[in-house]
């Protein structure tokens, strides 16, 4: 949000410069996160002076150019060549002097320079108004009073605003501090403890009152409770004009284009005061009848913009006896708004519901400088004032007469917030004792009232503008931020306790695997809970009705919470590969949200992502691809550095798989990897396979502290491999072949491995080959070939009768 420095001394007489006056707005809670400087005519006019024309005669070589003498103020003439139809002798005109810069219409600068044009030199430029930046008249020099003295800056001559403008980053709650008038009754409270006394100057409507009574429009709202209260005045005999100088360049500061005089005023009391208004042509309401309602779902509606709009059954909308004029207190409409044949207008100051206004601009993905404030709440009790002084200041720009008695339809008025603040909480949360009578200074120097005072404490009411001041630790919050927060202190002793937490906590298992995930070349994300209820069409596993929704969604695209982690690292793998990123590796901690009959839950998840190549191509290593199996000695890692072994496992039952493994514990479901359907892929615009691992991490947690470690010694004895090659029908699986061994040989057999697989030539149709490796050992003594043999001869057996295997 920007704040003019000048515009801020309307209203307060700043005792100190910008810069200085920024660092206190930061410590009082509105950040200044920049300062920038603003010149109504861009360059201040600097190095332009009045020149005197002495002559004026035919350039030699161009019928177009004049070659003029000119009094700079110097004492000395100095030659010009100009081309402009109107330059003659005796003219006073401004002059660029060598050096000098200027900017054309794009903002881009140019600088005056000695120059030969056609043979002659020319030592300066006569410039038009629109080199000037004064005006938009093209058709020559710009030709000014006779009694001006050569050499005069023109600087000094015409009204050239110079200010500072401050970019706040205004927090939600700060509502109060949406226009000039808010920021500076800060600042007053600021200065204030600074025991510097200022005296906050509020604009006076007293002189406001009605010229007669010839325009009334009555005014009906259907529901007080989206429109709590609302007023209306006419104003007649307009004269639609473009704004004075003092107007536009207050609007310009805060970089708002200037439109024309009615237009900048409801413009300028938003800024001013952080009421917005609205004008309509009063020509334009039919039935001379203001009615704020809702319309029928479907209604189709042109704004300002020149966009149709569909709305919605809860849009309130601002309408005539027909039809609808505006869309209330978000945009106006294309056919009601004032132009520049207007000569009667209604005016409109209101407070509208924050949470209606924010669905409707939602809803229609508008976001206006009306809509900014509404949402987050404005001032009830200033809207009536509002109105009048916009109406004063369209009287006074445009000869208009007031035409009407003020329309203020207020049913239920707002009742100031009574909070309770008791002196032992503040000092325990701001952490120093202050005096009671500090706190009643800083209280009223923020317009809170004291009601009454006891031992214990004080009751207060806040005022209505203080929307976000409604709790005891609120109030402490305003009053630590004027005592300052640079203002407490530290005490040179730490106390610090000791806690006892477990080694399985939550963080610190994260920590473990997200350190071994990093040292594998994975990077950490973190995608948006939030997410669009259209990526459950993708998976039958997820269910429309499991659908967590949001109330009061940002947009469409994040109106429920995510139901899997999937679509969240997919978004990111896009993201990644349409900037070039092909070799990806990511995970994410995160939650999963889900709406059952019995009510909600949320489960945490690990998520893997790999996609592209393992490794990068290098002049020694050739590029290898990630593959499935790589995935599953990732998750094998991360559940071995866990103490997790030994786990069963079954075929993924999710469909979001082409093909798939379900890790299991005997009661938990507890790692779920494959790779990702193409389908899937086709809806994210990814081509490269992509392979995902969703951990079950409450599951995993839970079984990791019912782990128990059983520690052994070293075997002092050496450990024995034997090898079968073994011809097997198609269907049978690796984990067969193992659970068999281990059942066949239970003490001696320490390790089961596949290290090669062959299916191709010479094999039989359906036959497949599996090189499988046995690891024997005793921790008692040296194996003899004799003990292996047999042990051998048994696996054979069972493999040629269980499995039907052969040995090749």
């Amino acid at each position: 949000m920007k704040i003019s420095y000048n515009w801020l001394k309307q209203f307060i007489k700043l005792p100190e410069d910008a810069e200085k006056t920024g660092e206190l707005l930061t410590d009082l809670g509105l950040e200044v996160e920049g300062i920038q400087s603003f010149q109504s005519v861009k360059g201040g006019l600097e190095g332009i002076v009045v020149g005197h024309v002495l002559s004026c005669e035919k350039h030699p070589n161009a019928d177009k150019l004049n070659i003029t003498k000119v009094n700079l103020g110097d004492g000395e003439e100095v030659q010009i060549v100009c081309g402009a139809p109107n330059i003659a002798a005796g003219q006073k005109v401004p002059v660029a002097t060598i050096g000098t810069v200027l900017y054309d219409e794009k903002g881009e600068e140019w600088k005056i320079k000695k120059g030969k044009i056609r043979g002659e030199f020319s030592f300066g430029m006569i410039c038009s108004e629109v080199e000037l930046g004064l005006g938009d008249n093209h058709d020559g020099i710009m030709v000014m009073q006779e009694d001006l003295i050569p050499g005069t800056p023109v600087a000094e001559i015409f009204e050239i605003e110079n200010d500072q403008v401050f970019e706040i980053g205004l927090t939600p709650n700060r509502a109060d501090a949406m226009g000039h008038w808010g920021v500076a009754r800060d600042l007053k409270a600021g200065y204030q403890q600074q025991k510097k006394i200022l005296e906050l100057i509020t604009p006076s409507v007293s002189s406001f009152h009605v010229d007669n009574r010839s325009l009334r429009i009555p005014i009906t709202v259907e529901d007080s409770s989206l429109a709590p209260r609302y007023c209306g005045v006419t104003i007649s005999d307009v004269k639609v004009a473009p704004s004075p100088k003092w107007l536009q360049n207050r609007l310009k500061a805060i970089g708002i284009t200037p439109k024309n005089n009615i237009v900048d005023v409801t413009n300028f009391v938003m800024h001013d005061l952080g009421q917005p208004l609205h004008a309509f042509d009063a020509s334009k309401i039919t039935g001379n009848e203001i009615h704020v309602k809702t319309v029928e779902a479907g209604t189709k509606f042109t704004t300002l913009d020149e966009v149709e709009r569909e709305l919605h059954e809860e849009d309130l909308m601002i309408c005539d006896k027909e039809k609808p004029l505006c869309i209330a207190g978000v945009f106006g409409g294309l056919h009601s708004g004032v132009s520049e044949n207007t000569t009667q207008i209604f005016l409109e100051s209101a407070y509208f519901n924050p949470v209606s206004v924010r669905k409707t601009a939602k809803r229609h993905g508008l976001n206006t400088d009306a809509s900014f404030r509404f949402e987050r709440g404005i001032d009830p009790s200033i809207t009536e004032y509002a109105l009048k002084r916009a109406a004063l200041l369209i009287k006074e720009l445009s000869g208009a007469e007031i035409t009407s008695d003020i329309d203020d339809l207020y049913p239920k008025k707002f009742e100031d917030f009574q909070v309770f603040l008791t002196f032992d909480k503040v000092n325990k949360l701001i952490g120093e004792n202050l005096e009671e009578e500090t706190i009643k200074s800083i209280l009223a120097s923020l317009e809170i009232r004291v009601n009454n005072v006891t031992e214990t404490g004080m009751g207060l009411t806040i005022p209505s503008y203080r929307v976000d001041v409604q709790r005891e630790a609120d109030v402490i919050e305003e009053i630590l931020r004027v005592y300052g927060y640079n203002n407490i202190q530290f005490n040179e002793k730490l106390n610090a306790s000791v806690s006892i937490s477990s080694k399985y906590e939550d963080h610190k298992l994260q920590n473990i695997v997200a350190n071994q995930l990093v040292g594998q070349g994975f990077y950490e994300t973190m995608a948006n809970s939030l997410t669009t209820p259209n990526y459950i069409d993708l998976s039958e596993n997820l269910k429309s009705d499991y659908n967590v929704e949001i109330l009061n969604p940002l947009s469409n695209d994040l109106s429920v919470m995510r139901q899997s982690m999937l679509f969240g690292g997919l978004e990111s793998i896009k993201f990644n590969l349409n900037r070039k990123r092909k070799d990806l590796k990511l995970f994410e901690f995160g939650k999963t949200y889900h709406s059952y009959i019995n009510g909600r839950i949320e489960n945490k998840h690990l998520a893997l992502f790999i996609s592209g190549d393992r490794t990068r191509e290098n002049w020694n290593t050739k590029a290898s691809k990630s593959t499935f199996f790589y995935l599953k000695a990732i998750i094998e890692t991360v559940l071995q550095r866990l103490g997790i072994e030994n786990l069963q496992s079954d075929a993924a039952k999710t469909d979001i798989f082409s093909e798939g493994l379900l890790l299991n514990a005997p009661k938990s479901k507890l790692v779920e990897f494959g790779v990702v359907k193409k389908s899937i892929l086709k809806a994210f615009d990814i081509e490269q396979e992509v392979l995902y691992a969703d951990f079950n991490w409450d599951a995993i947690i839970e079984f990791t502290k019912n782990q128990t470690k059983k520690f052994s010694d070293i075997p002092k004895h050496p450990a024995v491999r034997r090898d079968f090659a073994l011809l097997l029908d198609q269907k049978v699986s690796y984990a067969e072949i193992k659970k068999i061994a281990l059942q066949t040989e239970k003490k001696l057999l320490k390790a089961v491995s596949l290290f090669d697989v062959y299916e191709g030539e010479n094999l039989p149709e359906g036959k497949k080959s599996y090189a499988v490796s046995f690891t024997f050992q005793d921790e008692n003594k040296t194996l003899t070939d004799k003990q292996i043999d047999k042990i051998m001869s048994k696996l054979q057996y069972r493999f040629e009768n269980e499995l039907k295997a052969e040995l090749r």
